[in-house]
């Protein structure tokens, strides 16, 4: 900022976990000419081709779970689960503000209601005593986002669905290989859904899949991956509630390389957690900055590394702190996004113009975005959320050094910016 030489002295190197391996894997799938094999309509091949297969094979085993559908997205997964379901028209699903804005307008998708509760102010995640406070006679199911690589209070938030008779979605994007009381991630609720997109702890350039012990959502979601309605007759599904049917359907070269990826997972989550643990070492006793909270029971995987900053205790601002950090080269924003200020939910405008699904038939849903809905994920995102992208960055020992050099350095000179 005054025209000294910056902590961090050079660019961080992106992150990237994709090898040899995944060469040689895609080079296997281009070889035979078969990049995807799945067909719309009842057949041997309405499941994919044998990479598809292979690949769900392997995440069954890896998250020991019954039964794994691969997509082309986290987002169709979610999409995907919700359908299956069974959502109506109208129907009201509990979701975070503090997510990716995928996992409400996935909601809207089946005509049904996104409705917004409060987080926790350690965790980030999913508040359960403003779950409970926002369930209402249209509620139907939870979708609950594991936000930033620590798990939700998963049993808590169980146990309020089974009080209410309500299905749980785990959005698991952010924390593959977070564990939770002993269990992974996204294998406590109803359905898991998980992230394969490029900055990621592994990807497959984009991708998803979804987990559930349950047969019968594990058949929905795979009619829905791939054009319900032209297989429903011949392979004599009776409940045809949702089976309108998509193309979320993954190709055989993402599935071999998802299938090396998942290799790394274990190596990758490690990776995260020393870096994270070490930065939490280096930073701790910062005034007026809190590093990430794990709680007991509970494994964080930092696909981000979040921070809580006190202006009050310092006396510079959040802007201006953020201001110092960059111009030491350490890549840091203030803020997360609450999705319920968005203009899709403010105007209350996604189909047509007409306000639909919030008006229909002659009603109007008094569901509420209001800001102040709310107020813990506001508080922190205007005032004192930071966020320092570690899903973006190899983060060398060396890296982390740096960046550590550059909070004490901003913190010794507090008084002079």
């Amino acid at each position: 900022m005054f025209g000294g030489s910056p902590a961090v002295k050079h660019e961080l190197k992106r992150y990237n976990v994709i090898g040899g391996e995944e060469l040689e894997a895609a080079k296997s799938v281009i070889e035979t000419g078969v990049l995807s094999q799945f067909l719309g309509c009842w057949d041997e091949d309405f499941y994919g081709g044998s990479k598809i297969r292979a690949f769900e094979h392997a995440w069954r085993q890896y998250f020991n779970a019954e039964h794994a559908v691969t997509v082309n997205s986290n987002t169709s997964g979610l999409m995907a689960s919700l359908g299956a379901l069974g959502l109506e028209p109208g129907d009201e699903v509990i979701v975070s503000p503090w997510t990716m804005c995928a996992s409400a307008t996935s909601i809207l998708v089946w005509n049904a209601i996104p409705v917004f509760a409060d987080i926790e102010a350690d965790t980030f995640n999913l508040d359960p005593v403003s779950i409970e406070k926002n369930i209402s006679k249209k509620t139907k199911a939870i979708m609950v986002t594991d936000i930033f690589g620590h798990p939700a209070m998963l049993d808590e938030i169980m146990a309020i669905a089974a009080r209410n008779n309500l299905k749980v979605i785990e959005d698991v994007a952010q924390a593959p290989g977070a564990y939770y009381k002993g269990r992974f991630a996204g294998t406590v609720a109803d359905v898991g859904v998980f992230s394969l997109n490029y900055h990621k702890h592994i990807h497959t350039g984009e991708g998803g899949v979804c987990v559930t012990n349950d047969a019968s959502l594990a058949e929905r979601m795979q009619l829905i991956r791939n054009h319900a309605e032209a297989v429903v007759e011949d392979k004599g599904v009776d409940n045809l509630v949702n089976m309108l049917g998509f193309n979320f359907r993954m190709g055989e070269i993402e599935a071999a390389i998802g299938i090396e990826q998942l290799k790394k997972l274990d190596k990758q989550v490690n990776r995260s957690i020393y870096v994270a643990d070490r930065m939490s070492e280096g930073l701790a006793g910062l005034k007026g900055l809190r590093t990430p909270v794990v709680k007991s029971d509970c494994t964080h995987v930092y696909y981000v590394y979040p921070l809580v900053y006190d202006a009050e205790l310092t006396g510079v601002s959040r802007t201006r702190l953020v201001e110092v950090l960059s111009a030491e080269g350490v890549s840091i924003s203030g803020g997360y996004q609450n999705v319920h200020l968005l203009p899709i939910f403010q105007k209350k405008i996604a189909y047509g113009s007409r306000g639909f699904p919030w008006r229909m038939d002659g009603e109007e849903s008094d569901v509420s975005y209001d800001k102040g809905i709310c107020p813990v994920a506001e508080k922190l995102h205007d005032e004192s959320f930071l966020c320092l992208p570690m899903c973006l960055y190899e983060f060398t020992d060396e890296d982390v050094d740096s960046v550590i050099e550059a909070f004490h350095k901003v913190w010794r000179h507090m008084d002079g910016i």
